[in-house]
């Protein structure tokens, strides 16, 4: 396993997670709502949308997962933070960064991994939505366009939500 890097701007990026106040929020229909639409519409098992603290993931909203976080150290989401667009893993098994990691020899036995990185207006990634499945699969360029679409949506909640608070 390959542990996720550590963004050069990690400090700034945490005080932007934080200045949020959602971290161990309540569930908020809002978010529910785009991981209930992206299960549908990808017919995957598990969406997430993953924040990415310090020393673990939290997940603001989850379908298909019991777990409310997993530790950083694992995390899928920690790679997809540092990517520029979504980052697609087709089969984990198969990933040098991956096959070995718990999460894909255990449960959730992750395969196929698409995490498109949720970047504030202030440029930083603070998290993910995310997709998992214990087959793999093949994404396309539609896939790809949808997958954007809902991160939107998704940031687009963060930044209100900041708003409003």
């Amino acid at each position: 396993m390959i542990p996720a890097p550590i963004p050069a701007n990690e400090q700034e990026r945490l005080a932007a997670l934080r200045q949020l106040l959602i971290l161990d929020s309540p569930p908020e229909e809002r978010f529910d709502r785009i991981t209930a639409f992206a299960r549908a519409e990808f017919d995957v098992p598990t969406v997430l949308v993953s924040l990415v603290d310090g020393d673990r993931q939290w997940f603001k909203s989850r379908v298909g997962l019991d777990a409310c976080e997993t530790e950083r150290s694992i995390s899928f989401c920690g790679h997809a933070i540092t990517e520029s667009d979504v980052l697609v893993v087709n089969d984990a098994r198969a990933d040098l960064r991956f096959f070995d990691n718990p999460l894909v020899t255990g449960v959730p036995h992750i395969r196929f991994y698409a995490g498109a990185p949720l970047v504030l207006a202030n440029g930083h990634a603070v998290g993910t939505l995310c997709l998992i499945s214990p087959a793999p699969r093949s994404y396309d360029e539609i896939d790809l366009a949808i997958h954007r679409a809902l991160r939107d949506l998704v940031v687009e909640e963060l930044q209100r939500r900041r708003t409003a608070a």
